[in-house]
This record gives structure tokens, C-alpha cells and sequence, in this order.
């Protein structure tokens, strides 16, 4: 009986189980197929759908546009009336504020002036010098190079005398305490950035980080882990600072002298770097250490890539006869002669006189640079009568030159091929560079290219003009003394908008 009571019992446990299985497979269904309705309507996140399928639209391909299309042939023969162009000389020297130390001239594309005031009188020309040298440098140097930042590694430390321990570790480039020395130097630099190289600014397409990752790459190739780190500085000699610059160069903010490297020139921000590096107008003071600058962030950079640095960087000569460990490579020459132009840099104008002076095997120094670019201008046939450089940059005092000089080298850009790099970085009014806070009218805009001057007692500008009937011109302005700065400032932003219409 008792066996009969149990077997019941187990049927019926076996029917609820049974029965609980087949409602919860039931639930299951239907919460299943409740879900993949869901996910048709789009109510709930799944793979299903209701609606069409969007395909990208990639547009076709644009054809290219014949450049004869968008700016015709500059017309250089194209005649610019003289008596229009001597009234707006003596407009503009009679303006208030302008006063009596004046030069001016105004010339076809040949560079013949059609009109002029005092032009044989050399004044201070400030910035505007950095033309000539500019002109001399594109037409010395080659534009298309760069200017490699590299580290090397010293393999000669260890004697004949050391013991097989010390050989094996001179093989390895080790000194005789077993940490090989490192050596960074440059080719002129001076536009490093910090990080990772930036392939779309001038200013950091050589960078520090991407230096420090090639470089360590290379010594975990050698089973290298601890280097010692020098630093050789010694291409532009002992001479960096053109006598009496200083007199102009208050607190560090205009100048800082020529090195074999730099990170952003030298420029000290105290509230972070300009979101774009190559585009600025601010004077923030001058590091007067750069290349030991460059140095310390490289040590950094080198321990981030798992290479430690032992004891303090240090100045030091890089050994003749090895090759680089890595390198990064800077902006071409030409790229980073427009953002010396613009920006008037004046550190940068000066290392082109002096990159000038060493191609021409004449003297590495301040006073070489000046002879250098003077050589050069005259080879061209620029008439450099009464020229005195005191710097390449015009920064410091005792330059003197008429503008003569400054209206030829402008007609040089317009027709030598050779000087265009020296052109094509002059500011425009109204839109980039020095110039882009000058007064530009709506319908001149774009068609003039300068390149301005100020100091203490000078305002001028030099460029070339392409003028709204057609043809060119090119022409010069300097004002030494006027009797109000700001005023003369204008004059000259109307005189030279003025000229677009000739």
C-alpha cells in the first residue's frame, strides 16, 4: 500500500515538473518572439529592422581646374601711371603724424621706380631689412632641403688598453663604465616641437617625441638601456648675438641667439602654446638656453620609451665618422622662410645669413652673415649703394639702407625664379601674418603682399602689388622719427591699399 502511495506521489511530482518546464518554454517564446518584434519596430537595440538600408553616398571625383582658369599670367609689362603714383606719394607725405625723415618709391615689376620721394636717402629700415636677406639666402641655399635633428651613438670610447670586458662593451658603443654615450645635435632647427613630428605645421614637424621613440627603437636593437646623453651645439660657433642687438631686444622678447636646435623657437608661454603652432602674434619672452632646452626634453622623451638616462645632459662634441642613430627632419627651407617673414623672426633671419655665409665658405659669425647676404645681393645686381647691414634681421641698430635697395630686391622676387620662396612668405593685409591686423580694403583684399617693419622710431613696409586693372608693382616705404606713430602707421595702410588701383 505504502509502495503504491509513493509511486502516485512521484507521478504527480513528475507531471509539475513537467507542466513548469512547459510553461517556462512557453514564456520564453513568447518573451523571445515579443523581442524580435521589438527589434523590428526599432524599440529595442538588435540587429533587425524594418527600415531601408542607408547607403554612404561618396561623391565623384572633382575634375581639375586649369590654374589660367583662376589667375591668369601676371602682366609685368603693363605700364603704371607715373603722375597717379606721384600723388600718392605726396598724399601720403603730407599726411598728419608722417613727418619729414621719409623715403618713398613705387616701381613697375622691372623694378625702375615711376615715382619717389628722397629715395637715394638711407634710413633705418627695421624688419623690412629681413627682405634683402631673405632674397640672398632663397637664392643661395637650396629651398627644397631640410634640417635633420639626430642622435648619434659613440662607439670609440673604450682604448686599446681596456680588457676584453671593456671591449666587448665598446663594440656596443658602451664607455668604459658600460653606458654608451649618446650624442644630440642639429642642423639649425629651431622650430622643433615637443611631441610626436607634425606633418601639418612648419612650426613641430620635426618633434622631439618621435625623435626619442626612433632612437630608443634603435638602442633596444643593440640590448641598450641606459645611455649617457651630451649635446653639441657648437655649429654656429661662439659668436650668436649681433653687436648691440640687445639695445632692441628688452627682456628677451625679439630675440635669442642662432643654435643648432630649438623647440618653437625658443618661445617661453606662460599660458600653454597657441592652439596652432605656425599662427601667433604674441612676444612671449626668448629661452636663451635652447639647445640645452632641447636636450632636457629629450632625456624626458627618452625615458617615456624606456631609456634611462644616466646622470645630467651635458654640452658636449659629437665624434666625426659615425653615422645617426635616428633622425627627424624639419619643414623645408622654403616653408620655413614664409614662417620667418611672417611672423618676423627675428632668430630665424639671422640663421639664414648665417646658413647663407657658411654656404658660401665665407665667415660664421654675425659679421660674415651681413657680407654674406650683401655678396649675394650684389651677384644679383641689386644696388646695395649706402647699404649697412648691422644684423640679417634689422633688429638691431645701425642699419641704414634707401629704398632703392628694398624696391629692387621686391623686382627680384617678382621675376627670378629663384627668389620666389623669398616672396611667397610676405604677409597679407588683413589676413596672416604681421600684416593682418592692417587696414585692407574689401576691394583690394589679397592683392597686396608686404612685409612690415617697426621699432622704437621706424615704421615701413615693402611688397609687391597685384593691381586691380592688371599688371604689378612693387614698393617701398620707410619713416624714421615721424611726429605720431600711430598716425603714420595709417598712412602708410592707406597708401599702399591705394596702390592696388593704380
Amino acid at each position: 500500500m505504502e509502495s503504491r502511495t509513493q509511486a502516485r506521489r512521484a507521478r504527480r511530482a513528475r507531471a509539475r515538473r513537467m507542466l513548469a518546464i512547459a510553461v517556462a518554454g512557453a514564456v520564453t517564446a513568447v518573451l523571445a518572439l515579443g523581442y524580435i518584434v521589438a527589434d523590428i519596430a526599432d524599440v529595442v537595440p538588435g540587429p533587425l529592422t524594418l527600415k531601408p538600408v542607408q547607403y554612404r553616398s561618396v561623391p565623384s571625383a572633382m575634375s581639375s581646374v586649369p590654374s589660367s582658369t583662376l589667375v591668369g599670367k601676371a602682366d609685368s609689362a603693363r605700364a603704371v601711371d607715373a603722375a597717379a603714383a606721384k600723388r600718392l606719394i605726396d598724399d601720403f607725405a603730407a599726411a598728419d603724424g608722417v613727418g619729414d625723415d621719409v623715403s618713398v618709391a613705387i616701381s613697375g615689376a622691372d623694378g625702375k621706380p615711376v615715382a619717389q620721394l628722397n629715395a637715394d636717402t638711407v634710413r633705418e629700415p627695421a624688419s623690412t631689412l629681413k627682405t634683402a636677406t631673405m632674397l640672398a639666402a632663397s637664392e643661395t641655399l637650396d629651398m627644397g632641403d631640410t634640417l635633420a635633428t639626430s642622435a648619434y651613438l659613440d662607439r670609440s670610447e673604450a682604448t686599446s688598453d681596456d680588457t676584453a670586458t671593456d671591449d666587448a662593451a665598446a663594440a656596443d658603443g658602451t664607455d668604459s663604465a658600460g653606458v654608451p654615450t649618446l650624442t644630440l645635435t642639429g642642423e639649425g632647427d629651431m622650430l622643433l616641437g615637443e611631441g610626436a613630428s607634425d606633418p601639418n605645421h612648419v612650426n613641430g614637424r620635426a618633434g622631439l617625441d618621435t625623435l626619442a621613440e626612433r632612437t630608443a627603437k634603435a638602442l633596444a636593437q643593440r640590448s641598450i638601456t641606459s645611455v649617457r646623453l651630451v649635446y653639441d651645439d657648437s655649429l654656429f660657433g661662439d659668436e650668436r648675438y649681433p653687436a648691440n642687438i640687445d639695445e632692441n631686444n628688452g627682456d628677451y622678447l625679439y630675440y635669442t641667439g642662432v643654435s643648432s636646435m630649438a623647440i618653437d623657437g625658443g618661445r617661453q608661454w606662460a599660458d600653454g602654446r597657441p592652439a596652432d603652432p605656425d599662427v601667433f602674434s604674441a612676444y612671449p619672452p626668448l629661452s636663451q638656453h635652447t639647445a640645452q632646452d632641447v636636450a632636457s626634453v629629450f632625456a624626458q622623451r627618452l625615458a617615456a620609451h624606456g631609456i634611462t638616462v644616466d646622470g645630467e645632459v651635458s654640452a658636449g662634441k659629437m665624434p666625426s665618422g659615425i653615422s645617426p642613430l635616428a633622425s627627424v627632419e624639419s619643414a623645408t627651407l622654403g616653408e620655413i622662410m614664409a614662417f620667418t617673414l611672417r611672423h618676423s623672426d627675428n632668430t630665424l633671419a639671422e640663421e639664414f645669413g648665417r646658413l647663407t655665409a657658411i654656404a658660401q665658405g665665407a665667415d660664421n659669425s654675425p659679421e660674415g652673415a651681413v657680407k654674406a647676404v650683401k655678396a649675394e645681393l650684389e651677384r644679383l645686381g641689386v644696388d646695395t649703394t649706402g647699404l649697412t647691414m648691422a644684423d640679417c634681421s634689422g633688429l638691431s641698430p645701425g642699419s641704414r639702407v634707401s629704398v632703392l635697395t628694398l624696391l629692387d630686391v621686391q623686382a627680384h622676387n617678382l621675376t627670378a625664379s629663384g627668389g620666389a620662396a623669398a616672396a611667397e612668405g610676405l604677409s597679407i593685409p588683413g589676413l596672416v601674418g604681421t600684416a593682418a591686423n592692417r587696414a585692407v580694403s574689401p576691394d583690394t583684399a589679397g592683392q597686396i603682399r608686404v612685409k612690415t617693419g617697426s621699432l622704437g622710431t621706424v615704421t615701413s613696409m615693402v611688397g609687391n602689388v597685384s593691381r586691380t586693372d592688371g599688371g604689378v608693382l612693387a614698393f617701398a616705404v620707410i619713416v624714421n622719427n615721424p611726429k605720431d606713430m600711430a598716425a603714420a602707421r595709417s598712412a602708410i595702410d592707406s597708401f599702399v591699399d591705394a596702390l592696388a588701383r593704380l
